[in-house]
């Protein structure tokens, strides 16, 4: 469920209103005019009643409440740059942590990522310019929606992550040999309690070292179990939150109130409990954990190819683009 949204007052209203460059310009001008005038027992109250019929007319407008109230609840929430100065962040830090996870990460599934945040880049251009005069002049609908598309972002890199290392480990995992192992020691195990009475087998030492073996063996197995269902969850996570990220930001050519649309970028930010859950129980393979404060993903400056691939050589350089652009095309790349 969404945040409730956050109601700004009267006093920020009347605040907001009273100090719009266009409200201050106009009453130093209609102010200069009415000293000049001469007439100031007629001139100012004429200028006072006219500031406080503009005030009264605009803060009563829902349009410009709501206009309001959104950039309260951005400035709750922290917007782009408080939040990354109050939690210690700066776009340089923010980008060096979004990095660190890219290079970590296969080209197919840094492709990916990348795929999937410049779709969100291009549909927010798309929905600025669709909005082109009735955009937010304030940004305020702009800092509300980003935080949470960042988390939505995040979340979806350390999906890509935990993928990865799950992939490795059951690449490295030899079932067949374990399964062979289980029913070696199984055997064993069977044929020492034959040629045991049963009174003296607590006290024999090769009984219990074979018992203690094939419980490692079965414990072995069940992780392997264990890591087979994370996997196809985290296989399925990342395609529901990839069509989740790209639902939200498509909405937002067709939805002009950023009310609603931060209502409902919220819900689905809110949703992804059992996501971060699981990631918290990755954290061991992975070295991330869900509690990690989201960094600035739309906003940082990470199209650095050579900074990503970790390579100073400008030839292989340009070969790890192109086959990274092939991937993301959707292509398969030539030689491979």
């Amino acid at each position: 469920m969404a945040e409730p949204r956050q109601q700004a007052g009267v006093f920020r209203y009347l605040k907001e209103a009273f100090l719009f460059r266009w409200n201050l310009l106009l009453l130093a001008g209609a102010g200069a005019a009415a000293i000049l005038s001469g007439h100031l027992d007629v001139a100012l109250p004429l200028v006072a009643a006219a500031e406080v019929t503009y005030l009264a007319g605009l803060t009563t407008l829902p349009r410009f409440q709501r206009a309001i109230d959104v950039k309260a609840y951005g400035e709750g929430r922290g917007g782009v740059a408080q939040n990354a100065q109050a939690g210690g962040q700066d776009p340089t830090s923010a980008r060096d942590r979004i990095v660190e996870v890219l290079r970590s990460l296969s080209e197919e599934r840094r492709a990916r990522f990348l795929r999937l945040r410049a779709r969100c880049v291009e549909m927010t251009r798309i929905a600025n310019a669709v909005r082109g005069e009735t955009a937010d002049p304030s940004g305020a609908s702009t800092e509300l929606r980003q935080p949470a598309l960042d988390r939505l972002l995040w979340v979806f890199l350390k999906l890509l992550l935990s993928d990865q290392a799950i992939a490795r480990f059951l690449q490295a995992a030899d079932v067949t040999q374990i399964q062979h192992s289980i029913d070696d020691l199984a055997g064993r195990v069977k044929k020492r309690e034959a040629a045991v009475a049963e009174a003296e087998r607590a006290d024999d030492r090769l009984l219990r070292s074979l018992n203690d073996s094939l419980t490692t063996a079965l414990l072995r197995r069940e992780n392997f179990t264990k890591a087979q269902g994370n996997a196809e969850f985290v296989a399925a996570e990342l395609d529901r939150l990839e069509n989740k990220i790209q639902a939200v930001t498509e909405m937002a050519v067709s939805h002009s109130d950023p009310d609603e649309m931060s209502s409902r970028i919220d819900a689905i930010a809110d949703g992804i409990s059992q996501t971060e859950q699981t990631i918290r129980e990755l954290q061991n393979i992975t070295g991330m954990t869900a509690q990690e404060e989201a960094p600035a993903i739309l906003g940082a400056d990470i199209a650095q190819p050579v900074a990503l691939g970790g390579a100073t050589d400008a030839g292989s350089a340009r070969a790890r683009i192109e086959h990274a652009r092939q991937v993301a095309e959707g292509r398969r790349p030539k030689g491979s």
